[in-house]
């Protein structure tokens, strides 16, 4: 089995300039796609809240 595939929102249309997703079986990663060197690691629990704290605009006031 190969790794898994790097997913963006289909919200960025053709874009290069949106965050990248993907699974792996312990861990959930993230990254810029311009800069795919740095990959962002964290378990699926802390990934759900910190979409859940999004979706709630909680961190709207970083924007």
């Amino acid at each position: 089995m190969g790794s898994p595939i790097w997913q963006k929102s289909s919200y960025s249309g053709s874009s290069n300039a949106c965050i990248e997703v993907r699974a792996t079986s312990r861990t959930v990663e993230l990254r810029e796609s311009e800069d795919g060197d740095v990959v962002l690691r964290t378990d699926s629990a802390a990934f759900a809240d910190l979409l859940r704290a999004v979706k709630a605009g909680e961190l709207d006031h970083h924007a």
